[in-house]
């Protein structure tokens, strides 16, 4: 009931209102600033000055054009060149491959120490998986010419074909059976 007495009193008279507020005189935008110029300056100055500034001064332009920076750290050139000279003679034979041509490549017969392909890889994760006893992180980078930190964070991060099944919260749900 209060609803509709409030209704009638917000609809009363809208038309009118609306038309009212309408023709009102719409306000006018803050003035701006003034700003005021030194008296040295003159008008013809400040054009100049502006003309200046958005002109092209050729001479500036083919000196910015002929500069050319180069950086380098001496440091890690050194030692990149140390990593490719010392990487580039150490190759090492594979010791697994798939048979066939794999993935369209062509098979390789040896590979930069330090470097794993991925028929490699994946025995050696597997391997791993199967007798981690037998094959430790240190007899896997032993075996394949690859830094112990790196075999570890692989051994860690890379983990294939590990299937987990998760157990239902209730009893009488319906589980995948292992055979």
């Amino acid at each position: 009931m209060g609803a509709r007495v409030a209704r009638m009193f917000r609809n009363f008279n809208l038309e009118n209102r609306v038309h009212r507020e309408i023709s009102k005189e719409k306000p006018l935008a803050a003035p701006r600033h003034a700003v005021i110029l030194p008296p040295s300056a003159g008008s013809s100055e400040v054009v100049e000055t502006a003309d200046s500034v958005n002109q092209k001064n050729d001479p500036l332009l083919k000196r910015l054009e002929s500069v050319y920076v180069e950086s380098k750290d001496p440091a890690a050139a050194e030692a990149l060149k140390e990593v490719t000279v010392g990487k580039e003679a150490e190759r090492r034979p594979l010791r697994f491959s798939l048979p066939g041509d794999p993935y369209g490549l062509v098979e390789l017969t040896d590979v930069p120490k330090g470097k794993l392909t991925i028929a490699e890889a994946l025995k050696a994760l597997s391997s791993h998986q199967r007798m981690p006893q037998t094959w430790t992180p240190e007899k896997i980078a032993q075996d394949y010419s690859l830094d112990l930190k790196d075999t570890k964070a692989l051994l860690e991060f890379f983990i294939p074909f590990q299937v987990q099944i998760i157990p239902p919260k209730t009893a009488n749900a319906k589980q995948i059976k292992a055979s």
